[in-house]
C-alpha cells in the first residue's frame, strides 16, 4: 500500500510516547522509518507491559508500528558515525533527548544540517529548549491543580 508519504525516509531517534506516536504516524502515511535504539536494551517501553505481544509490550508494538530498526550506541565514534550518514540520507529526524544532548554527541541540528541541509530536524521537548528548559520535570503542578 502506498501513501502520501511514499518515498520520505525519518530517522527516529525518539523513545517512550510523543516522538515514536508522531513517527509511527509519519509510517502510516507510507515514510519509511528507521528507529535508533540501545544495543540489548532498545527503547525503554519494550519492557512496560502486560500486555505482551509475542515478542515485546504491547505498548511498544501500537507507538513503533509499521518501522524499521536499528540497535546503535551513540557514545560509540562507529555507531555515532552511522548515525550520522543516516541522518545524512534521510529526509526527517526525530528526536526527544534533553535539550542539548545529541548537539553534545555531534548530532545537533546545526552539526546535521551541514551534512543534509534538506534535513527536517524534529526535536520534542516537554519544556522547549529556550527559558522553560530549566523547569524541573515534574508533574505536581498537575496534581496540586487537580486537588491532590
Amino acid at each position: 500500500m502506498t501513501g502520501p508519504l511514499d518515498g520520505v525516509v525519518v530517522a527516529d531517534f525518539s523513545r517512550v510516547l510523543a516522538g515514536p506516536l508522531a513517527t509511527s504516524t509519519l509510517a502510516d502515511l507510507g515514510a519509511t522509518v528507521i528507529k535508533v535504539e540501545r544495543p540489548g536494551v532498545g527503547d525503554d517501553t519494550r519492557h512496560w507491559g502486560p500486555p505482551w505481544t509475542a515478542t515485546t509490550s504491547a505498548y511498544f508494538e501500537s507507538a513503533n508500528r509499521s518501522k524499521q530498526s536499528v540497535e546503535l550506541d551513540l557514545g560509540l565514534d562507529e555507531d555515532r558515525q552511522i548515525a550520522l550518514e543516516l541522518a545524512g540520507s534521510a529526509d526527517v529526524l526525530v528526536e526527544n533527548f534533553r535539550p542539548g544532548a545529541l548537539a553534545a554527541k555531534g548530532l545537533g541540528y546545526e552539526a546535521l544540517s551541514a551534512v543534509n541541509p534538506r534535513l527536517v530536524y524534529c526535536s520534542i521537548s516537554g519544556f522547549g529548549s529556550g527559558a522553560g528548559r530549566t523547569c524541573r520535570a515534574t508533574t505536581s503542578w498537575c496534581r496540586r491543580s487537580a486537588g491532590s
